[in-house]
């Protein structure tokens, strides 16, 4: 009898743990390697929106992880280099959380890697337009020394089939500004996953801009390690008919006395154009004195388009500053249109300067003033298109 009391036991553990789910954000599993996630097949709440068959070959295929060309702007204070994958710095700032992710890590042979150690501010422009058709993996690693500033911008050109993974690790007192634009051709399809490591009285500003491809996913996870950290996490993006943007940001508050602030806007237009935002902020036990908010605004400009929003907060300690969320999906506003055309503006200027307008909040807040200036122009063109179009 007890022989076969022990083996029940150990069957009845074993389906207990089996089906626990995951309670937290910061509960879910991580590694390198492909093997220890589960196949995706859509079902799962992390794959459940994307246009699964576009993008199934970026999660479980054969990617090529040799080295691809770039250009970079030369600045002060700032070195790029390849290294290794076994180099020191490389999952100093997360591990993946997805199939796609691990698919993307083990698959590279070379790691892109960008120092910024000048303690006086130093822009570096990274172009990268030369993936191909071809299904890729990439890694990047941005190291801030402690006490360096900068602005690091990653642009994005050309056709792309493209799964990566982005490290950003930030030294006590650092302060850095990180910029991922996405302007990719019509059919590019990019899966980035994002990670941050922000150490003592350090401050980084994460900022995506998606305007371009035909799938688009950016996902970044900002982990507040060390007391007075602080994340300022921005996101502008923009959908024509048939495109699908997606971004899942997640701030984690580790230490104490850290700080965040998250918002991200976009605008849709034409049939099919679809959108997708899932907020995390997860406050743990040890993290008193937090003070976080984030939010997601979605302006629809025509008939046919869909924008998922959804915000979550999770608040392991009661000692904490303040914390909240806000979403919100909506059309024109029909006042603002009428009183722009009280004052003589036609109807198709008067929407180009709301939808302007929308957009401005997030594009003023990158710090480069010659991308803020060519960011416009882009969104711009893009209503000017629609409008020839005849989008409404």
């Amino acid at each position: 009898m007890a022989p076969d009391s022990t083996a029940t036991a150990e069957v009845v553990t074993s389906t207990a743990t089996a089906f626990v789910p995951v309670q937290t954000r910061s509960e879910r599993p991580s590694s390198t390697s492909v093997e220890d996630f589960e196949a995706v097949t859509g079902r799962e709440f992390e794959w459940k929106f994307i246009p699964l068959d576009k993008v199934k070959h970026l999660i479980d295929g054969e990617l090529d992880g040799s080295p691809v060309a770039f250009t970079y702007s030369e600045s002060a204070g700032t070195a790029v280099e390849w290294v290794d994958r076994t180099h020191a710095s490389v999952g100093s700032a997360g591990i993946p959380e997805d199939r796609a992710s691990a698919n993307a890590w083990s698959s590279v042979e070379k790691v892109l890697h960008v120092t910024v150690s000048g303690e006086e501010s130093a822009e570096l422009v990274i172009r990268r337009d030369r993936f191909g058709t071809a299904p890729r993996a990439a890694h990047l690693v941005i190291e801030a020394t402690a006490n360096a500033h900068g602005t690091v911008i990653l642009e994005h050109y050309g056709e792309a089939n493209l799964t990566e993974n982005v490290e950003i690790v930030l030294g006590d007192g650092a302060q850095l500004t990180v910029v991922t634009v996405q302007e990719w051709d019509d059919t590019a399809l990019h899966l980035s996953s994002h990670f941050a490591r922000v150490g003592r009285d350090a401050t980084l500003r994460h900022v995506i801009v998606s305007l371009g491809g035909d799938v688009v996913r950016v996902n970044p996870a900002i982990h507040l390690v060390e007391q007075n950290a602080s994340t300022d996490a921005f996101g502008l993006y923009f959908a024509d008919a048939g495109q699908y943007f997606e971004q899942r940001p997640y701030i984690d508050h580790v230490a104490a006395n850290t700080r965040s602030r998250v918002n991200y806007k976009g605008a849709l237009q034409g049939q099919g154009a679809h959108t997708v935002w899932v907020g995390d902020v997860l406050i743990g036990p040890h993290a008193d004195g937090t003070d976080s908010y984030e939010q997601n605004r979605n302006l629809v400009l025509s008939e046919g388009p869909r924008a998922d929003s959804i915000p979550n907060l999770e608040i392991e300690t009661g000692n904490i500053v303040g914390a909240g969320h806000a979403s919100s999906t909506g059309r024109f506003d029909d006042e603002q249109l009428f009183y722009l055309q009280s004052r003589g503006i036609s109807e198709e200027e008067a929407r180009r300067l709301v939808v302007r307008g929308f957009l401005a909040e997030i594009i003023q807040q990158i710090g480069s003033p010659a991308l803020e200036a060519r960011l416009s122009e882009s969104i711009e063109a893009e209503l000017l298109r629609a409008q020839a179009a005849g989008v409404r």
